[in-house]
């Protein structure tokens, strides 16, 4: 098979499809939600997933951030396992909408120099190929000199989006867009500097820095980025950009 070159990348976040408030706890319903409207997606996708209360409660236990490292090797497990878990519960949900979704664990195929430079060398490419449906789940990598740390859903996305030069990216968040300093979303952002007073951390525990590190990230890239709600997806996947437009 020949790829499209028409890769769009999808982020769940783990607001959306965990309740972050209660540890390794599914948000059964939104999950569906979120299936079956990529069920109806016909193009070449790559589904990211973040952590929500899976990763972020075992990585925040153990002391282990994108910045913090650990050479513990039962922290480091704990979070990978809790993760893995996590991806398993998406593959399923997907599977069973007939989805041709298939897990990609970053433990296994990324790495962080002395520097923190990400490196990711993954079977993404060939597997969009093959029709099928890459799910990247964030995770622990190793790290040169600081054992494991946390790699992001946000970091995967915009390497991703390099790696395999994105036609647009979408990050599906637990609220409708970038809220601006009166709670209204944001229409569009295209520099940090006019949206810094407003951002802060997530409402629950999140090692990976909020929106404010999201936005950043998607500030980095070239393809079009999108940050909306659940209730945005559908659109989004239609070809519109639903929510907040970053870059």
């Amino acid at each position: 098979m020949e790829r499209s070159g028409m890769t769009v990348i999808l982020k769940l976040g783990g607001s959306v499809i965990t309740d972050k408030q209660r540890p390794e706890t599914l948000d059964e319903e939104h999950l569906a939600r979120a299936a079956a409207a990529i069920t109806d997606y016909d193009g070449e996708l790559v589904l990211v997933h973040g952590g929500g209360s899976f990763g972020h409660h075992h990585a925040s236990e153990h002391g282990i951030s994108s910045e913090a490292g650990s050479h513990d090797v039962a922290g480091a497990f704990a979070v990978h396992d809790a993760m893995r878990r996590l991806n398993d519960a998406v593959l399923a949900a997907l599977q069973e909408r007939d989805v041709p979704a298939l897990p990609v664990h970053p433990l296994s195929t990324a790495a962080r120099d002395g520097d923190g430079e990400l490196s990711l060398s993954t079977p993404v490419e060939t597997m969009l190929s093959e029709g099928f449906v890459p799910t990247v789940q964030a995770d622990v990598i190793a790290h040169t000199g600081a054992g494991v740390t946390v790699v992001s859903g946000d970091e995967l996305v915009v390497e991703l989006a390099e790696q395999l030069d994105a036609e647009r990216v979408g990050l599906c968040a637990g609220v409708p867009g970038v809220f601006d300093e009166e709670g209204r979303v944001i229409d569009r952002i295209e520099s940090f500097a006019t949206v810094r007073a407003a951002l802060g951390g997530s409402d629950a525990t999140d090692v990976t820095g909020g929106m404010a590190a999201k936005v950043r990230a998607l500030l980095d890239m070239d393809a079009p980025a999108s940050v909306f709600g659940l209730d945005g997806l559908e659109a989004f996947l239609d070809g519109e950009s639903p929510g907040t437009r970053v870059g």
